[in-house]
């Protein structure tokens, strides 16, 4: 078994880690929240009070962070961990973030003789939790494989992309097109109640249709029809409207950067922007249908 840091033990990385734990390995965490670490230390993780505990002598470091920034600081840091670990550990940043910073970390391990990949992930904090995410890793294949070795404990699925960053560019292609599919399914919803379809039975029809999705059967934005949904709580959030924003802003960003037009896209970026606006920026993102049906 192995010793394994791990940088970010938010809604993500804390039921991350607690897989890796049940798999018999050696945690050691850390994050600035003391909530967090509680929680995770609750599910057998050891906790640790800085970036230089959790790396020195790992066999693995995974990062799990909200922004490119605080990636960025996270390794590169005069306290980070490109500065306190031994080159030997493997390194693996699992946060969804630009291409611009994903780079910079795979150019500044590599500088230093760092193996390193970006391997984002999907399915949401109910796959975190089962332990039936999909990795989408990228970097150079002695590390990907080496990777995917540590990885399994946390995945239903895992998948070589390619060289340096392409795991984070398929990461946001993919939610580019949950976003989209979310919005879609928040308008058909409303529809389909406005032309006095039962909403049972309306997603029953969907979902064995062409439009069928990710969004449609497992956040269905309509309450009391799919129990995985935030809309049965309140919108309490399983993926929130800002971290929603900042990830189709990502994708917005690359696409401006490749000359790619997202006119769709940046309508639903806006839709997120008005909800933030509104002041339910930590509302479950699917909380959209709430500008479609007129209630917000």
């Amino acid at each position: 078994m192995a010793t394994i840091g791990w940088i970010g033990l938010g809604n993500m990385g804390g039921p991350m880690t607690a897989n890796l734990v049940k798999a018999g390995h050696t945690v050691r965490g850390f994050d600035l929240s003391a909530d967090a670490v509680a929680a995770a230390e609750a599910e057998g993780v050891t906790a640790v009070p800085g970036i230089a505990d959790a790396v020195r002598g790992a066999d693995v470091v995974f990062t799990m962070l909200p922004k490119g920034d605080h990636a960025r600081a996270v390794y590169l840091g005069d306290d980070g961990v490109l500065a306190h670990a031994e080159t030997s550990t493997l390194l693996v940043d699992s946060s969804t973030i630009d291409i611009e910073s994903a780079a910079a970390l795979h150019e500044a391990a590599a500088d230093k003789g760092f193996r390193f990949v970006d391997a984002p992930v999907s399915g949401g904090i109910s796959g975190a939790k089962a332990g039936t995410l999909t990795f989408m890793i990228g970097g150079e294949e002695g590390a990907v494989k080496d990777a995917t070795a540590f990885i399994e404990p946390m995945a239903r699925n895992i998948i070589p992309t390619g060289g340096a960053t392409t795991g984070q560019a398929a990461k946001i292609c993919n939610n580019l097109m949950l976003f989209i599919n979310l919005a879609s399914t928040a308008e058909g919803a409303v529809l389909a109640d406005r032309l006095g379809l039962d909403k049972q039975v309306f997603w029953d029809i969907a979902s064995v249709s062409s439009g069928d999705s990710w969004a449609l059967r497992t956040w269905y934005p309509v309450p009391g029809v799919i129990d995985t949904a935030a809309s049965n709580n309140d919108f309490a959030p399983t993926f929130t409207t800002e971290l929603a924003n900042k990830d189709i802003g990502l994708a917005i960003a690359a696409a401006r950067s490749t000359d790619t037009p997202l006119e769709i896209g940046e309508h639903v970026q806006q839709l997120f922007q008005r909800l933030i606006d509104q002041g339910e920026g930590g509302k479950d993102c699917s909380m959209i249908i709430k500008l479609v049906d007129g209630t917000l």
